[in-house]
């Protein structure tokens, strides 16, 4: 029986109940993709979700890429202090490769100190003309205190100039896949040309918990003090312990109230991106809902752990006749209870693998389906490798095929 006369095997799993049914199958598998990815999932919110004032909202699973809730999270937004996120990503980046640290100091130019507000603005850390200010002080005063003085003072430290760093925002915003986002300065002051979107934000988000985990606990730090001045952590959600760790809050006239935050309830994270509110009240209140929602609605489902096999694929002219097939990464989908219920997941293998066959070698597809969510399919490899047949052995095997009117 060769390769390509020999039918489609698939193997069904009923993953809620353990038990499996076997049976022949002719769909090709489709090519695989990533788990959940935000653009393969459906955008769109169910009916039950909450209500919110703000023009801009989209809440995404950290794991899978599932949206949860969007509106308007592709639309261009003022964003405020929340642009404070991706100079912090420049910071940390240039802390990890060894061209900062955090007992560096860096000297507070006469721009910074009057984008601060020369002493007398709000959003500052208030910083003294011509100080030099150890780096860890100054992510403080960005991040806990959302200082507009100690954000350009980190950009001039690492660029040279805001304008310099800001090309420098704008290039690691390609990098990012942050493709509807332009930075005109460090801080996010009000300029038409400094924009982003919900889903950009989440990005970056992700990327900042993903790419530093070392330097994430700044976003959890409640208060600091600094010049006699004492100031707490902006973000309404991490006092409202419901699992909140991060990240940034923002507001401008144009925008309203803003906020990127994240948190893990049971081991289930959450990224929200939410602009355009009302008040800050609203920014402490509705944010929180919108999270709770999320983590009662939806699971975090670990369906198959890398390496794990799940099946024996066959082989073709092999020294062995199968070959353990297990995913190459872990599996994992965000769903509700009712669509957990109807998920089915079937393996497809494309006729016996022709030996030899390398270990991680592609041999076969995992095919999921959910109902109401766009299939999803992801390579199944060897978890060893299989040596070919001898040439006695090979001819034996395909005269066995002929006689038998399967070759």
């Amino acid at each position: 029986m060769s390769p390509n006369r020999y039918l489609l095997a698939a193997c069904t799993l009923v993953l809620l109940t353990g038990s499996a049914e076997a049976r022949s199958h002719v769909k090709k598998p489709s090519a695989a993709v990533a788990p959940q990815s935000a653009s393969a999932a459906t955008p769109g919110n169910d009916t039950n979700a909450p209500v919110t004032d703000a023009h801009y909202a989209y809440l995404v699973d950290f794991d899978t890429g599932r949206v949860l809730y969007n509106k308007n999270a592709e639309e261009r937004m003022p964003t405020s202090s929340m642009s404070k996120m991706m100079t912090m990503y420049l910071v940390f980046e240039q802390l990890k490769q060894g061209k900062l640290s955090l007992d560096s100091k860096l000297p507070v130019s006469e721009h910074a100190w009057r984008t601060g507000g020369g002493g007398r603005e709000s959003s500052a850390m208030f910083l003294k003309l011509n100080d030099n200010v150890a780096v860890d002080d100054l992510i403080k005063g960005v991040i806990i205190q959302s200082g507009n003085d100690a954000t350009v003072v980190l950009a001039e430290g690492i660029a040279g100039s805001e304008d310099a760093f800001a090309e420098r925002m704008n290039l690691k915003a390609q990098e990012l896949g942050m493709t509807e986002s332009h930075f005109m300065n460090a801080s996010g002051l009000p300029n038409p040309n400094h924009y982003s979107t919900c889903r950009d934000l989440s990005i970056l988000a992700h990327r900042l918990i993903t790419d530093f985990p070392e330097y994430y606990h700044y976003f959890s730090e409640m208060e600091f003090t600094w010049n006699g001045i004492h100031q707490m952590n902006r973000n309404p959600l991490l006092y409202r312990n419901v699992g909140v760790d991060g990240l940034k809050t923002g507001h401008a006239e144009e925008a309203g109230y803003g906020l990127t935050g994240s948190g893990v309830q049971q081991g289930h994270r959450l990224i929200l991106v939410i602009n355009g509110l009302p008040s800050m009240q609203a920014r402490a209140d509705q944010p929180a809902t919108l999270l709770e929602w999320g983590w009662h609605e939806y699971r975090l489902m670990d369906l198959f752990k890398a390496g794990q096999a799940l099946d024996d694929a066959p082989v073709w002219l092999g020294a062995a006749a199968t070959v353990p097939a297990a995913v190459e990464s872990d599996v994992k989908m965000t769903l509700t209870s009712t669509k957990r219920q109807n998920l089915k997941a079937t393996i497809v293998y494309d006729g016996p693998v022709p030996a030899p066959i390398a270990l991680g070698q592609k041999v076969g597809t995992l095919h999921v389906e959910v109902p109401g969510m766009p299939a999803q399919d992801f390579p199944l490899i060897a978890t060893q490798p299989v040596g070919r047949l001898g040439a006695m052995s090979r001819i034996f095997v395909a005269l066995k095929g002929l006689i038998s009117g399967h070759a």
